[in-house]
Order: structure tokens, then C-alpha cells, then sequence
């Protein structure tokens, strides 16, 4: 059983790569579906609960900027024993901003709220109980670059 954790900014492909690799052997859990709700991380961390307690893998689509955003979710993984398994995407600020100008309806994210998120994001470490780690990139044609984490990173944080 995984807990896959995505980190990265707004429109950095997140979505897509879970859709792309995740749909049909894991349990999307994000906030994005919880617009309604006044409490999303209470409701997440219940249906993370649910799941992990039926030995279900889960995809955790949401910013995960901090450190403090993703320890409450490691600790939970870690309490139903699921390897956790993170995916930092690595593009820069113009790029994610390009790619929110052409979503529609309410995908489309205020471009302030990037911002807002490329000052708090961190990029994961293993010290914070990943059992993997990777980063990745957007490739021509819509596909994924995907590399292992290398221990010796930089800031890891995307171009302004």
C-alpha cells in the first residue's frame, strides 16, 4: 500500500501525472474536489483514514508546500504503514503560469495564488520519512521526465 504525496506549484502538472500514472491503482485524495467543504483538511484526513484503513493506495493531489503540510500527512501514512513516496514537480513560475491562463472554470487559479505558494514551498527532503523520492518535469509533447531525487539538491524551488 502507497501513499503518494504531490508537491509543486498550481498548473506544474500534478493533476495530469496522477491521471496519467495513478488513476487505476490509486485513490485520488485532494483538496481541489473539497471546494464546498469549510474544514478540506479535516475531510482529507478522513478519507485518507478510509482508505489507508482498507489497504487502499492514495495520490495526495494537492500543493503540499511545506513541511508542515506534509508531516500531518506522513505520520498518517506511516500509522497505517504504507510506503510514502513523494513527486516533486520542478517548473518554474512563467511556465506554471502560462499553463493556469489557458484552465477554465474553476481550475483556473489566481495568479497570486501561485505566488503565494512559490514563497512557502520547500522542496521534500528523505529526512521527513519518504521511503522514495523524485522530481519531475514536463517533457515535449505532454509527457514526463522522471528522475530520481538526488540527495545533493539545490533550493529545488521553481525560476521566478
Amino acid at each position: 500500500m502507497e501513499m503518494v504525496i504531490l508537491i509543486g506549484l498550481q498548473a506544474s502538472g500534478k493533476s495530469t501525472f496522477f491521471r496519467t500514472y495513478f488513476a487505476n491503482s490509486h485513490e485520488l485524495i485532494s483538496k481541489d474536489l473539497m471546494r464546498n467543504n469549510k474544514r478540506p483538511s479535516r475531510r482529507q484526513a478522513q478519507l485518507l483514514t478510509a482508505a489507508l484503513e482498507a489497504g487502499r493506495s492514495v495520490v495526495v493531489d494537492n500543493t503540499n508546500p511545506t513541511l508542515e503540510d506534509r508531516e500531518a500527512l506522513i505520520k498518517l501514512g506511516r500509522q497505517y504503514k504504507a510506503k510514502i513516496i513523494g513527486y516533486y514537480f520542478d517548473s518554474t513560475l512563467q511556465d506554471c503560469l502560462n499553463r493556469n491562463q489557458q484552465r477554465t472554470g474553476k481550475a483556473k487559479v489566481l495568479d497570486v495564488g501561485l505566488y503565494a505558494t512559490l514563497k512557502k514551498l520547500t522542496p521534500p527532503d528523505y529526512s521527513e520519512g519518504f521511503l522514495q523520492l523524485f522530481q519531475v518535469a514536463i517533457a515535449p509533447h505532454g509527457a514526463f521526465n522522471i528522475q530520481p531525487w538526488e540527495v545533493e539538491q539545490t533550493d529545488g524551488k521553481p525560476e521566478v
